[in-house]
């Protein structure tokens, strides 16, 4: 019995003094070489992080992930989902101006800081912190072009004022089922008519370019024909999705591929969608799907611009796969950034260390191919040489 305990202890200090040495090797860049810092620098440029805090601290973890990671982005809300409340990070004009500011300076490069601003129903400057009325698509849209064209110029300005340099908008998913509980029903759609939303997008795509704001068109390769909500578990689309839900995605790839020289007709990035169509792949939904993300949408649709995941804390995520699993099958299916909001049921401020960790020993252990990590680093590094007046 006392050898078994002995024998037990052993083990354990072992494992501890292993861990212990780990942890430190993690914090300490010195037990890195230049290749494997500049894996890790790569690794967090793909990373768009949310935190809370409506002024810059040095407490704060996202001041860590900027500084000492160098993640590639930040997202602000204007609610925090797991503590049911408010502020997140937005409570006036100035405020947010500031916070901006104060993120974008602890950045060695350009740091992306994004928002969902649509307008309508997705729209986090709301009128009590300040801000102007912003119409839906769908709204804008039935009054015409030159509405949705206000819209979108009145939304670029206002960003554009504030320090943001990246929206993820528009949405050009097309309104197939009008009760779809995410698209139709909160009227982010533009349209059922598939040449309407690719006019409205790209006059969204103009204007924001026109102020310095990275547009996003969404949610690829289509949600407007779901029956649920990707936020609070699997959607399968295999039965209602329409092909020609992709229409508006290939004749704005397509327009900006042969008009390379037309800076505001450019497509700079894709956020997917968590739907699972079975039409495109039989077994993973579209954001961990190598045949929907490169296949699709890069070898076929010939996409050259930054693809971003939707939030990978959304339930339609959690719910079904682990995260080490999660974020091994996203990179191997082509997204370049991964969207991780900690604003779904939990909030970790040390998400970004252990991403980073998970990421780096997935691609030690090759599981991700090394090129794969450097490949979405220059693609994200081109994007932010876009940005007129970010750091380079």
């Amino acid at each position: 019995m006392k050898k078994r305990f002995y024998y037990t202890l052993f083990i354990l200090t072992c494992l501890l003094t292993a861990s212990c040495g780990q942890a430190q090797k993690n914090a300490d860049p010195k037990s890195y070489t230049p290749e494997e810092l500049a894996l890790r620098h790569d690794i967090a440029q793909m990373l768009l992080v949310g935190f809370r805090g409506t002024e810059v601290t040095d407490t704060m973890h996202i001041v860590r992930d900027i500084k000492e990671y160098g993640i590639g982005g930040v997202i602000l809300f204007e609610y925090d989902a797991p503590s049911h409340s408010r502020p997140r990070n937005i409570t006036s004009r100035q405020q947010l101006k500031t916070l901006c500011a104060s993120l974008q300076g602890l950045s060695e490069t350009t740091l992306l800081i994004g928002i969902d601003q649509e307008g309508g129903n997705v729209n986090r400057l709301k009128e009590k912190y300040g801000f102007p009325a912003f119409a839906s698509a769908e709204k804008s849209a039935r009054e015409g072009y030159r509405s949705v064209r206000a819209v979108a110029s009145s939304t670029a300005k206002t960003l554009n004022s504030l320090g943001i340099n990246l929206n993820f908008a528009p949405c050009v998913d097309v309104n197939v089922n009008p009760k779809c509980p995410i698209i139709g029903k909160l009227e982010r759609s533009f349209s059922t008519d598939t040449t309407v939303v690719a006019r409205c997008a790209t006059i969204w795509l103009e204007e924001q370019q026109r102020q310095g704001v990275i547009p996003c068109l969404k949610h690829f390769p289509g949600h407007g024909s779901s029956l649920e909500d990707t936020h609070l578990g699997l959607a399968d689309v295999s039965e209602t999705w329409k092909t020609w839900e992709l229409s508006p995605y290939r004749e704005l790839i397509s327009y900006s591929n042969s008009h390379p020289d037309e800076a505001l007709h450019a497509v700079p990035m894709i956020m997917t969608t968590h739907v699972f169509n079975s039409r495109l792949d039989n077994k993973y939904p579209a954001t961990l799907s190598h045949a929907t993300l490169t296949s699709l949408l890069r070898q076929k649709l010939g996409y050259k611009g930054v693809i971003l995941t939707d939030d990978l804390a959304m339930g339609a995520m959690t719910q079904q796969y682990e995260y080490r699993d999660m974020l091994r099958l996203t990179i191997n299916a082509g997204a370049d950034m991964l969207c991780l909001s900690n604003n779904g049921s939990e909030y970790n401020g040390d998400i970004v260390p252990q991403t980073v960790d998970i990421i780096f020993d997935l691609v030690k252990k090759g599981e991700i191919p090394e090129d794969r990590i450097h490949e979405s680093a220059q693609r994200i590094a081109a994007l932010k040489a876009t940005v007129p007046t970010g750091k380079r």
